[in-house]
Parts: C-alpha cells; structure tokens; sequence
C-alpha cells in the first residue's frame, strides 16, 4: 500500500489530468455532458480522498473511502464512454483509463481492509 501522502500527489495529479482531459473534449452536446460528470467524478477522487484521510473515526474513514472508490469507478464509466462513443480516443485517455481503474483497486481493496480490520478491533 502506498503512503498517504503518495495518493495524495497521485489523485490531486489524476484531477489535474481531468481537467487537461475536460479541455480537449469537443464542445457538442455530448461532449458538455460527458465532460461535466466526469469532471465532477474525477475532482471528486482527489477531494474526497484528501477529506478521509482526515476522519475523525474507523467509521468515518470507512464511510469516506467507500465514496472515493465509487468516485474512481464512475470516472472508469465515463471515461469508457468516451472511448467507446468515439468521442475522444488517444493515448492521453487511455493512460487515465488506466490510472482510474488502478485508483479503484487501490480504493476498493483499502476500504476492505479498514472494514475488516474494524471488525476484528469489535471483537
């Protein structure tokens, strides 16, 4: 598992590539759509994560970092949408694509073992 400060620099940098990303989306209807929600998912990564990592409880933590993982997994949609629509593919798109599962996984795997590890402390 990497230090918090590593994800820290990791998803404030995956923002900043949303919003590169954001900026070169076409300026249709579509585009305006897709490029709203996964600004707001992809932001939302980094925001979140900065705001577990200063929980006040295992609770707490727990309860943030589910948020996280579904803010990473809903910019994995949308990203694959874009692809998929043909809206934007290049390498730029899939490098997030890419960055935005291994954040998930990252995600999906810390809140499982906070939750375990909260219910062994119950015990």
């Amino acid at each position: 598992m990497q230090p918090l400060s590593d994800l820290k620099v990791r998803t404030k940098a995956f923002a900043l590539n949303i919003i590169k990303l954001i900026k070169s989306m076409p300026e249709d209807r579509v585009g305006r759509v897709i490029g709203n929600q996964i600004l707001r998912s992809g932001t939302s990564v980094a925001a979140n994560y900065r705001s577990a990592c200063k929980a006040r409880s295992k609770a707490d933590f727990i309860s943030k970092i589910t948020i996280v993982e579904e803010e990473a997994d809903e910019t994995t949609l949308w990203l694959e949408l874009i692809m998929e629509s043909g809206t934007l593919n290049n390498d730029f798109i899939k490098t997030l694509h890419k960055e935005s599962n291994e954040l998930t996984a990252i995600f999906t795997s810390s809140g499982k073992t906070a939750k375990e590890n909260n219910l062994k402390t119950k015990k």
